[in-house]
């Protein structure tokens, strides 16, 4: 019975060790972003007023859902706000 190998315990947990050390890694915190933010999230994320995110979400900038007295915003749209920045303060340069 060649080429047969017996995994012990200790192998798995090894390897879920290994495993879990390089998924935090790739993601840098070792937490997935959460898909819906709340806006204090928002601001601290994109470090603005407010009043600068009711203005994003008045003007149509900024999509967001409201679910009881809460409003949530997709992860994916804040991210787009953002590079648009970016794209913005580049071409002033």
């Amino acid at each position: 019975m060649a080429g047969i190998e017996i995994v012990t315990k200790q192998d798995l947990i090894e390897l879920e060790e290994r495993l879990i050390s390089e998924i935090r890694k790739t993601n840098g915190t070792g937490e997935e972003p959460r898909k819906l933010l709340k806006s204090y999230q928002v601001k601290n994320l994109l470090k603005i007023s407010p009043g600068t995110l009711q203005n994003l979400r008045v003007n149509g900038t900024l999509p967001f859902t409201r679910v009881g007295g809460i409003i949530y915003y997709r992860y994916d749209d804040i991210m787009k706000i953002f590079e648009q920045a970016k794209e913005k303060t580049k071409g002033n340069h």
